[in-house]
């Protein structure tokens, strides 16, 4: 069989996916991930740029130099920001994320692919890994990253995922579940609940014994990435304690988590910490995440089940209570997908005609994000197909007036033809 008879599958599924995602990873127990790459360079779908993270890559200056070399090979003015920024602000990654995208921009007028192979050659290098999650956040839209990597890159994956910004690929299946590991499939039963307060069951039990909250949160911290370093760990949590007591906070916290749940929770291996992969672990945005993108894949009817369950799961913002920025950036990203999933439904259920279902949907998205006026044009087609006026006008009052309080601005005008066609019709 040729090699391109043993791909085709993969990269069907790569070319039907990465025009709506910014960051695809490659999952290292594919069967075919470097036969896929090389498929990918010998006939491209589509415009295609190439980086391999060589020996000499030990730091981010080093692999800036060597990828701003590389694409300038392939794309001659490529690296003009880029170059006077380092110059300028060599240690400042939002100024260098932000260059470094500008000069992707111009690579292609069209979609196009960013391949970051060997990427776990950068495991070990925190200031790499930090700073393709920065550029993450400025990365053009015609530019999607392809990562290819041995391990699971240090990067929120789940979260990403949840906010569809990145799908993970194993040969040619989208991944919905089993994004960290193979299979956890050994006692004990642990079920995760972070959707909400956020607790913990070990084999039924509800664990309660947490000697303060910093160890319950190192455990969901943990299970927010595939492998964490102990660096990633106190800078999440002590930012400002110099290093050597943040450190010795960290086995403190560590040893009452393992003592809370009566086992060891985190592993050590190769430099990283990651779960135990011995657990038996059920955890509520993982399946949150596998609905979503069982949804994305479907359509219609048969994509309503798996938003429904994403709603059902959603029984609140994530780890409520606590105001950590990591937590608060996590949060963002789950409720992203939870607002997804109300507005898909709700638009699944009004072409059906169960208009009071889809108000209802609509409603909830709206008090989740109050801002979104195409959400509250919904809700007010919504009250004119039921014949509702007297709400529209009260609904449509409300939001004239949180615009103006919050924003100082009048709703868009197209919010306005919408109510202006619902009030004159008798």
């Amino acid at each position: 069989m040729s090699l391109k008879e043993l791909v085709y599958p993969s990269i069907e599924t790569l070319a039907a996916h990465y025009t709506s995602n910014k960051l695809l990873l490659i999952h290292p127990s594919s069967r075919y991930r470097t036969l896929l790459i090389a498929a990918l360079l010998d006939s491209p779908p589509c415009p295609l740029f190439y980086y391999s993270l060589g020996v000499t890559d030990v730091s981010l200056a080093q692999l800036l130099t060597g990828l701003a070399h590389d694409l300038a090979d392939q794309s001659p003015t490529f690296g003009r920001r880029l170059n006077q920024v380092r110059s300028n602000y060599p240690d400042d990654f939002d100024q260098l994320a932000a260059a470094l995208a500008e000069d992707l921009a111009e690579l292609s007028e069209g979609d196009y692919l960013l391949i970051l192979d060997e990427y776990d050659r950068a495991d070990n290098i925190p200031e790499i890994q930090t700073f393709v999650e920065y550029l993450l956040d400025y990365l053009p839209d015609n530019c999607h990253l392809l990562i290819n990597s041995r391990s699971l890159p240090r990067l929120p994956w789940v979260a990403l995922v949840a906010k569809h910004q990145a799908v993970v690929l194993k040969d040619s299946q989208l991944l919905t579940s089993g994004f960290y590991s193979e299979s956890l499939s050994e006692n004990p039963n642990v079920e995760v609940f972070a959707l909400g307060p956020g607790y913990v069951m070990v084999n039924g039990q509800h664990v309660t014994t947490w000697e303060g909250h910093l160890p319950r949160l190192l455990f969901f911290f943990s299970l927010d990435r595939p492998m964490v370093t102990r660096a990633d760990i106190c800078q999440a949590f002590w930012p400002d304690l110099p290093l050597d007591q943040a450190v010795n906070v960290f086995h403190v916290t560590k040893r009452r988590l393992h003592k809370a749940l009566g086992f060891d929770v985190l592993v050590h291996k190769g430099g990283h910490y990651r779960v135990n992969p011995a657990l038996k672990l059920q955890y509520d945005v993982l399946e949150f995440v596998g609905s979503l993108v069982e949804a994305r894949g479907a359509s219609g009817e048969d994509a309503a089940p798996h938003w429904q369950y994403a709603i059902d799961l959603y029984r609140g913002d994530y780890l409520q209570g606590h105001d950590d920025p990591w937590i608060v950036s996590r949060r963002a990203d789950f409720r992203e997908g939870y607002l997804e999933s109300l507005t898909e439904m709700g638009h699944i259920r009004a072409e059906q005609g169960q208009y009071e279902i889809a108000l209802g949907l609509f409603l909830r998205a709206v008090s989740e994000a109050g801002n979104r006026e195409d959400l509250h044009r919904e809700v007010l087609k919504l009250y004119g197909k039921l014949g509702r006026r007297g709400e529209a006008a009260e609904h449509y009052q409300n939001l004239m007036i949180e615009l103006e309080e919050r924003y100082k601005i009048a709703p868009a005008p197209e919010t306005q033809a919408i109510y202006q066609d619902i009030i004159s019709d008798s």
